[in-house]
């Protein structure tokens, strides 16, 4: 965080333009609306150089001339508010893009969450403040075959509403879970789907290890 970066891009066909901002923020999770569904996106970079339509797909260096990563979106109406993708993931699944035209590794567990904080906590009757709060459980997806629970009690906190009542994820292989990005972000560097996960939980004010065969991501 902090490192100064530039962008260059095509803005809204102005060839050849560069912005200059700073990396914000890493391992964010964003949500992208396709024609037939929502997905997130894991372990992005957020920046503050401007980008425009036409940045896309352009390259984000740093001081050293070196691409950190590859401009992805930025958040409609804002200000300095970029996404980018970084290099290690686009090194990790540029062999399969280029042999299969597809990369089929990202992993899926079936949860939707919230971040734990105090406020939840205290609706909840929980006793911890970090954490991902499971919400929901897709119904035959590797959570809901792992025993996994999600809420169910709906509350309004400061005028949102959450569901209440799911297991708190607390730490996956013994690495602590501050919140849903944090979760996202390890699944993303570390897990290929396949592989078995110990997803350490809070139930009930006790803390339970529950093993998880982790999936793939579904295409559609």
């Amino acid at each position: 965080m902090g490192t100064p970066v530039v962008a260059i891009g095509n803005p809204f066909g102005l060839a050849g333009s560069v912005t200059f901002g700073i990396i914000s923020q890493l391992g964010r999770t964003v949500q992208y609306q396709s024609t037939s569904r929502t997905f997130e996106i894991a372990d992005i970079v957020q920046f503050s150089a401007p980008i425009n339509p036409g940045n896309s797909g352009g390259p984000l260096l740093d001081a050293n001339g070196f691409v950190v990563e590859i401009t992805s979106a930025a958040v409609s109406g804002s200000q300095g508010v970029g996404f980018a993708i970084p290099s290690d993931t686009i090194l990790r699944e540029l062999p399969y893009l280029i042999s299969t035209g597809k990369y089929d590794k990202h992993t899926f567990i079936g949860i939707q969450g919230y971040d734990m904080n105090y406020q939840l906590a205290q609706a909840a009757g929980a006793n911890v403040t970090y954490g991902v709060l499971i919400a929901q459980i897709q119904t035959g997806g590797p959570a809901d075959k792992a025993g996994l629970r999600g809420g169910s009690q709906t509350v309004d906190i400061a005028g949102q509403q959450y569901t209440l009542g799911g297991d708190i994820i607390v730490s996956i292989d013994g690495t602590r879970i501050v919140n849903y990005d944090g979760f996202s972000t390890y699944m993303e560097r570390h897990v290929v789907p396949g592989q078995a996960i110990h997803v350490g939980i809070i139930r009930s004010g006790s803390f339970q290890v529950v093993p998880v065969v982790v999936g793939s991501l579904p295409s559609q």
